[in-house]
């Protein structure tokens, strides 16, 4: 990584506001372009109490200072930025960047997925403009990430009772199967991953796609699972309401291993190919359950809810690729992540809400 600035678009999202946390000791300016629809606020997240010191310029651009550090905030869609920046205006004196980190998106939970597919319409303008950007200026960024998705894969793949390891090599761009993607949102997501791949073959960028599976953490927000179980075991319900039968099974990460990953990735692809983030084991939201019951010290009744959206059945990565690109890893065990969680969810309702800043 050079001493360029960093940009991050959907930065104060539930990754990107991580992605920040682990970029800080780097001392690297890092801006950021949101425009809150899923989001937080910089005010919020970064703990103005704890040292932050806050300018606002003339040009819309929100700059915060602690230290050496600085983080530039934009509230904007990144969709008209990047068109504008095609056409050579630049009206928030954007610099060039080290690295670019594209993670805006339009996501949910299940019932965001499955209730409203049509947002990913978002989705696909942002991700177009970007690249006709980024291929229209290549001295932009010298080092683009692509966030995809592990929706991006076949769902036939994930739907029987014998589970499947999900390949790099099930998706393939150059004459391979493709498959059927997790409704539009995977379908947005393989596009972008075709863009990616179209990006480095035609135009020579340095970009790198990864595929999160079910990534979690403390401030994740309530709309996604782990936080909403933690939430009702911290208040203590009884019964504990899951969607479906709760047997349905991911490969659950948390977050700082994501980062950690997504950081090592761009540093060794280059030719827009995808790759999985996950640890290759399969847990159940029932599993779930149990880990927290435990680690909160009762019992309690689980009611199913089987009229609630629940996506596939089964889905968890095959990680050979991921450990032969950035070696083995030591992830954070599932127990240890999960108590993060929950004694975040406490602090919450406690009014006592836990700074990652």
């Amino acid at each position: 990584m050079s001493r360029k600035p960093i940009l991050i678009t959907g930065g104060c999202g539930f990754v990107g506001r991580h992605l920040i946390k682990g970029l800080l000791p780097r001392k690297i300016p890092i801006w950021v372009i949101d425009d809150l629809s899923t989001g937080k606020h910089p005010d919020v997240w970064l703990n103005l109490k704890n040292g932050w010191k806050k300018r606002e310029r003339r040009n819309g651009v929100i700059s915060y200072y602690k230290e050496e550090i600085e983080i530039n905030f934009i509230q904007s869609n990144a969709l008209p930025i990047f068109l504008d920046m095609t056409d050579k205006t630049n009206r928030y004196s954007l610099p060039c960047f080290s690295d670019l980190f594209h993670l805006a998106s339009i996501v949910g939970g299940r019932s965001m997925i499955d209730g409203d597919p049509m947002l990913v319409g978002f989705d696909l303008a942002i991700d177009s403009a970007l690249f006709l950007w980024l291929t229209r200026h290549r001295d932009t960024a010298e080092r683009i990430l692509y966030a995809s998705s592990s929706a991006a894969y076949p769902t036939q793949l994930q739907v029987n009772s014998v589970p499947v390891a999900l390949k790099e090599e099930f998706i393939k761009f150059d004459g391979g199967s493709l498959g059927q993607p997790d409704m539009t949102y995977g379908w947005s997501k393989m596009t972008g991953e075709y863009l990616s791949f179209l990006a480095h073959q035609r135009y020579g960028l340095h970009i790198a796609c990864v595929r999160p599976f079910s990534g979690y953490g403390e401030d994740q927000d309530i709309s996604y699972p782990v936080p909403a179980i933690a939430r009702r075991i911290a208040m203590r319900k009884n019964p504990i309401e899951v969607w479906g039968s709760g047997r349905q099974g991911r490969d659950f990460i948390y977050i700082d291993d994501v980062i950690d990953i997504m950081l090592l990735v761009l540093d060794k692809i280059y030719n827009g190919r995808g790759i999985n983030i996950g640890t290759g084991r399969l847990t159940s939201f029932l599993e779930i359950i149990e880990v927290f019951k435990k680690l909160e010290g009762y019992d309690a009744e689980i009611q199913s809810l089987p009229d609630k959206p629940v996506g596939v059945q089964l889905r968890f990565a095959d990680t050979s690729e991921l450990f032969k690109v950035i070696g083995k890893q030591n992830f954070t065990s599932l127990e240890n992540g999960l108590k993060k969680v929950l004694d975040f969810a406490h602090s919450e309702i406690n009014n006592k809400p836990i700074s990652l800043f």
